[in-house]
């Protein structure tokens, strides 16, 4: 039976019996204690909780969850994998335990005729908690399970709860019995490999108190309502029901799996060491596409790191495996096609998808390269010195230098038999975040000392913000400083800080960029201001230089701001709340601000969402937005309380600290946001609003970029410019643009593969005469030659691996070097009897790789390098024959 029909038996046979059916969530948690979605009850955590009222009495789910605590020993077993499906069914207040339990045991062992799964009864083992006579005499007395076949355990295995105060109560397990072949009989109280547990009912009956793991709490009484929840794991079932031994051989695996062998030429059981590097690219894959199909996008941070470090996991080990050129595009379509009949909206997302993996990818194919070469060195290093740990500071310089990830350096490491020194890479790391948190602060401040504007601000009080109503204004300097430094008097030249008693200038805040402008002394001098910044509350700092005569502290100035960048600031600041509101309305109360720029002309809107946001949408929202403008309405601004704000529908943005007083900017009858920015006067001022495009920034964070007013305008024209140039060079009309230009592009790229086909069939032509041409070295017969320049890595390794098969049974060694890109590259492969007299392939290429200043690795019979040093390709090709006569003397 295939997964997905799994999945569509669970759910109709919960839904016929009056179960809600709700869809999988976002494996990005809507929970603030978790990254990803772990386990299936998850997005019902807030009705057990009673955090919220439950909107049905019973549902049921198959629900996507990911967990990476045991990453590590993923492949090393058949058991341990990070993405998983949870069948799920719930009660609330409903059925509780006699229902949950006929329910399962029907669904386990209805005839598959009768939209069961058909199990044998026999085979089914029962266990429970060891105080619950409740449960045991169900099992036994409704259901019919011989009472050899119920087992008691204690609170480790069978009793539940959040590790929090809250529901908590007994579990039953159903188990399978695998048979003899997994080990000794005794059901799952004795061998948890044999007897499988594929459904845990959780009897949410208890509430319970404070305390530690996993019976280390007290016990506070009945629940109120009593709840269910149940878990069975579709992949294990699957495993049973397919009649394979794990969950890397069922369908949406194993298609991935041989995929995977497929493209670096191995048989998945015929090595162990192989059979575990397929297992995590198999494993690691299908985790990542999912991740990214519900929006995560690598990142160094949270949700992001997860998927970049399970992504490069996969892609390296594919490298072990012999890979040579980019796989993430292969493993992504193979993924989508195993999981895309039970989640189409992969199938519908299949670009963007494969975008960010192949990106990923090659990001990290670079860091490979050049982080593996130092990575080897360091390790020669550490061993000829007698050493057994890498240092903190080679961990943290391939780190912060080339990006070589602190776990891929870790994993490596263990390989060559080192450790490496964790705990001073990550106090170097805390270091550089401190220091570049200090950097940042120093440029927004000039590197003045905050306890000098906070002196100014005892003395003389807040700045008085004008700029609400006015564009330029009287004020006195009260506060002056000079390369950071307070100081009485600047000149001509100076960088100064002048802190005016009132200022037209908004300081940089809430998003919205700071003003530019001048401020004009009695005195004559004059100087440019370029940034405006708020260090300590009701301090307005404006920096600039002196562009000509003398600045002195208590001078009476005229400060007057840049209008035209003002009003096209503004004009973003107001598109930005109709751009926040429109996403709202096209995608719920979630698409919530966590972020924006308003600068002139353009501005960018971050916002919260578990995924991508269609094209289709992204045009409605900016349809919406330029309708609003038409409709001409009036922008007001209203200080009130922060109840009132609330009361009156105002939003705010989460995370930002609001005082007892708010300005609450209003957009007629379609936007009420509390904001301390400037805006137009009316939505007709904006005149034209045009998004970019969206993106993620980060892991359930999106961003859309967009032109207001002229600029957008400016856009648009470049834009059909741009269309009419394209009309004229293939003569069609703008609608059959996509159609002719897709025409051409497919006609190419028919020419460039038999361009290739031409190539790689010149290549492989040499194959003959190298054969013919080869030296016997100590009774080996040796290839070592350098090709035509520019071959590429795939081409090498063909006419390599022709030319051995070429040598027939007698001992052969097969080296083939050329330089592309003004870089050596070699691949050299041997046979089994060269092998026998021991010339091993990884062995060769490093000595090959070493004069060519370079590294490399590999299989015993298939291994590839390079360097820098393209003039050292002789002696390379020496190196080889050397050591061959060295290896079978």
């Amino acid at each position: 039976m295939e997964s997905a029909e799994i999945r569509r038996r669970w759910l109709r046979f919960f839904e016929e019996r009056g179960h809600t059916v709700v869809p999988s969530a976002s494996l990005v948690a809507d929970d603030p204690t978790l990254l990803l979605v772990n386990a299936g009850m998850v997005p019902f955590k807030p009705y057990f909780l009673g955090e919220v009222k439950p909107p049905f009495t019973r549902a049921t789910s198959v629900q996507k969850c990911v967990r990476t605590l045991d990453i590590e020993e993923v492949g090393k077993t058949t058991r341990h994998g990070s993405f998983f499906q949870m069948c799920g069914n719930f009660s609330f207040g409903d059925y509780f335990k006699e229902g949950a339990i006929k329910s399962a045991w029907e669904l386990l062992t209805a005839p598959v005729a009768d939209g069961g799964y058909g199990l044998e009864q026999e085979k089914l083992w029962i266990t429970v908690y060891k105080d619950d006579d409740e449960a045991e005499k169900i099992w036994r007395d409704v259901i019919g399970v011989p009472a050899e076949r119920i087992q008691r355990l204690g609170m480790k295995d069978n009793f539940w709860s959040m590790g929090v105060p809250g529901p908590c109560g007994p579990c039953s397990e159903i188990n399978y019995d695998r048979g003899p072949a997994y080990g000794e009989e005794g059901g799952p109280a004795v061998n948890g490999e044999r007897y499988l547990e594929i459904w845990n009912l959780v009897f949410m009956q208890y509430e319970r108190g404070h305390g530690d793991g996993k019976d280390g709490f007290e016990i506070l009484g009945d629940l109120p309502s009593k709840n269910i929840d149940t878990g069975l794991g579709l992949e294990r079932l699957a495993a049973i029901l397919q009649g394979v031994d794990n969950l890397f051989e069922i369908d949406t695996s194993r298609m991935i799996l041989d995929r995977a062998a497929e493209l670096t030429g191995h048989a998945y059981g015929a090595d162990h060491r192989s059979d575990v590097s397929l297992r995590v690219v198999t494993d690691h894959f299908r985790t990542a596409i999912m991740l990214i199909g519900d929006g995560v996008t690598p990142g160094n941070e949270g949700r992001g790191y997860v998927l970049r470090r399970i992504l490069r996991r996969a892609i390296r080990n594919m490298r072990l495996l012999g890979a040579t050129g980019q796989v993430a595009k292969e493993l992504t379509d193979v993924t989508i096609k195993a999981m895309g009949p039970q989640y189409p909206e992969l199938e519908a997302d299949r670009k963007r998808i494969e975008t960010v993996a192949v990106a990923e990818e090659t990001a990290f194919l670079q860091t490979l390269r050049s982080g593996t070469n130092l990575l080897d060195a360091a390790v020669t290093e550490t061993k000829q010195s007698g050493g057994a740990v890498l240092s903190g500071d080679q961990a943290f310089k391939l780190h912060d230098t080339y990006g070589f990830p602190i776990d891929l350096t870790l994993e490596m490491a263990e390989e060559q038999g080192l450790q490496v020194d964790e705990a001073g890479f990550r106090r170097l790391m805390q270091e550089q975040r401190d220091r570049a948190k200090a950097d940042a602060k120093a440029k927004k401040m000039g590197h003045a000392d905050v306890a000098a504007y906070r002196e100014v601000a005892d003395k003389a009080g807040a700045s008085v913000f004008t700029g609400y109503n006015a564009t330029e204004g009287e004020a006195t300097v009260v506060g002056l400083l000079v390369d950071g430094v307070p100081a009485p008097v600047a000149t001509e030249g100076d960088e100064v800080e002048i802190i005016l008693d009132r200022t037209p200038f908004y300081a940089e805040g809430g998003g919205q960029l700071a003003d530019h402008g001048r401020i004009r002394l009695d005195s004559g001098a004059v100087v440019e201001i370029r940034d405006v910044q708020q260090p300590v509350p009701g301090v307005v700092v404006h920096s600039g230089g002196v562009l000509f005569g003398e600045v002195v502290l208590g001078s009476s100035a005229y400060a007057t701001i840049d209008t035209d960048r003002r009003r096209a600031v503004s004009r973003a600041h107001s598109a930005t709340h109709l751009t926040h509101q429109a996403l709202r309305d096209a995608l719920g109360p979630t698409a919530a601000q966590a972020g924006s720029e308003n600068a002139p002309g353009r501005f960018r809107f971050d916002f919260g969402s578990p995924a991508a946001v269609p094209g289709s949408v992204l045009t409605d929202v900016e349809q919406k937005i330029n309708e609003v403008l038409t409709r001409e309405l009036e922008v007001t601004a209203e200080v009130m309380t922060m109840d009132q704000a609330r009361k009156a529908g105002a939003i705010a943005m989460f995370g930002e600290k609001y005082g007892d007083a708010v300005r609450v900017v209003t957009i007629g009858d379609f936007s009420k946001e509390l904001c301390g920015g400037t805006h137009v006067g009316n939505t007709a001022q904006l005149g034209l609003v045009k998004l970019l495009g969206e993106s993620s920034i980060g892991s359930g964070v999106r961003r859309v970029e967009a032109l207001v007013g002229v600029d957008a305008y400016k856009f648009l024209a470049r834009e059909h410019t741009v269309v009419a140039q394209l009309q004229e060079l293939v003569k069609g009309r703008p609608e059959e643009l996509p159609e002719k230009i897709s025409g051409m592009l497919a006609k190419l790229k028919d020419a460039e593969k038999e361009i290739e086909r031409f190539r790689a069939e010149k290549v492989l032509a040499a194959a003959a005469g190298l054969a013919d041409a080869a030296e016997d070295v100590r009774g080996v017969a040796v290839v070592a030659a350098r090709v035509a320049d520019g071959t590429g890595a795939d081409d090498l390794r063909k006419l390599v691996l022709d030319v051995r098969s070429r040598l027939g049974s007698r001992p052969a060694v097969v080296a083939a070097f050329t330089v592309a890109n003004g870089r050596p590259l070699t691949v050299i492969a041997t046979n089994e009897d060269a092998r026998s007299r021991g010339a091993k392939a990884g062995e060769l290429v490093r000595a090959a790789a070493k004069a060519l200043g370079g590294g490399g690795g590999g299989k015993d019979d298939v291994a590839q390098g390079g360097g820098t040093d393209a003039g050292a390709v002789d002696q390379a090709i020496a190196a080889v024959r050397a050591l061959v006569a060295e290896r079978a003397a």
